[in-house]
């Protein structure tokens, strides 16, 4: 089976090349497509590669090549959190994501995989957990939220148009694994910091009463793109481990807290943010609070889908990875500029200059 994967150097798609290309794994044939192509190391030497920005003009020509002789497409690329230097969030995800099912119109694939989020959801109860079927209206406020609902929108109107085609969609919570250390190191904490002090005594994590957040590990969401490949199916997919992650799940991690006001939280993630201090955008405190908490019985039902990491542990392999911040032979795992080391560095700070893209939805 010819598998071609867009992002596929990314922390889902790192997973995912490492479950396909396992002893006695599937037989896929992968085509990885990466704007920047990973080190010659394993699983990335075991698959093909082609360098593709698919969000410019060039690329969507080039894509139209790529997915021609493919049975399967799954679509990873996404821009989480791009450095400000790096191309447009807009760009990459909706546009990138436009040309590549423009590409796959006509080319013959019968199978598109996609990943989305849970981000995509509108807001719920605090507690409550939605289905498949609630609202993917986004959460005001959040970039990545409105990016994904519009991603599921763009996808519905492909599914329409093209009903030849099976459309697939995974909805996964906070992916986390020990890969994308460094990476989420450079997402949530201040270069002034020292990275080994995330979530300890030194520098505990500020949460708000009624925080409340899902989390899964990514060799599960691989697993589970997997069994929606292996079976053919199409349709949303929610994905979370239990349990919920809240205070005390947090401080079972191994993460020291200090509770605060949620407008306080904001407003200096806010200040600090546009100073140029700490790449943390309020939009993700803004999803972080209000995302709906999902319900995975589809997953299970219809894929025989189980995670087999807590959340718990998922969360605690997450704060070690960040407290070590190791470098990883993948670009957008390793980031640039990479921490090659969990100590500050305080000359990559520009006041006034924020490190990340903003999040803020328009």
């Amino acid at each position: 089976m010819r598998v071609v994967i867009t992002g596929a150097s990314g922390n889902l798609g790192t997973a995912l090349l490492e479950a396909a290309t396992a002893p006695g794994g599937p037989q896929w044939d992968v085509l990885g497509v990466a704007r920047r192509r990973p080190e010659p190391v394993p699983p990335y030497d075991r698959v093909s590669w082609e360098c593709c920005d698919i969000g410019v003009a060039s690329g969507a020509d080039r894509l139209r090549d790529l997915v021609r002789q493919a049975d399967v497409v799954v679509h990873l690329a996404w821009a989480v959190q791009p450095a400000a230097g790096e191309p447009p969030m807009r760009q990459t995800n909706l546009t990138g994501t436009r040309n590549l099912l423009r590409a796959v119109a006509g080319s013959g694939v019968r199978h598109v995989v996609c990943a989305s989020s849970v981000a995509a959801y509108r807001p719920a109860g605090r507690d409550g957990r939605v289905a498949e079927t609630w609202s993917t209206g986004g959460v005001p406020g959040s970039a990545y939220s409105r990016q994904k609902a519009e991603l599921e929108t763009m996808l519905d109107s492909f599914a329409a148009e093209r009903p030849e085609v099976t459309v697939a969609r995974v909805r996964p919570c906070a992916i986390v694994s020990q890969a994308a250390g460094a990476q989420l190191a450079s997402w949530l904490v201040s270069p002034l910091l020292p990275t080994w002090a995330a979530g300890r005594v030194l520098l505990p994590l500020p949460v708000w009463p009624g925080l409340r957040l899902q989390a899964v590990h990514a060799r599960d969401v691989a697993d589970a793109i997997r069994l929606i490949v292996a079976a053919g199916a199409g349709g949303a997919f929610n994905l979370a481990a239990e349990p919920v992650v809240r205070r005390r799940e947090l401080a079972a991690a191994g993460i020291t807290c200090v509770g605060l006001p949620y407008r306080a939280i904001e407003y200096a993630a806010a200040v600090s943010w546009r100073a140029g201090l700490q790449p943390l955008h309020r939009g993700w405190l803004r999803l972080a609070d209000q995302a709906a908490l999902v319900d995975t019985t589809r997953a299970r039902d219809a894929l025989g889908w189980t995670p087999t990491v807590g959340a718990t542990a998922a969360v605690r392999e997450m704060i070690e990875a960040v407290r070590h911040a190791r470098r990883h032979p993948s670009p957008p795992l390793a980031e640039a500029p990479a921490r090659r080391q969990p100590f500050p560095q305080p000359w990559s700070v520009r006041i006034g200059q924020p490190l990340r893209q903003s999040q803020h939805a328009r």
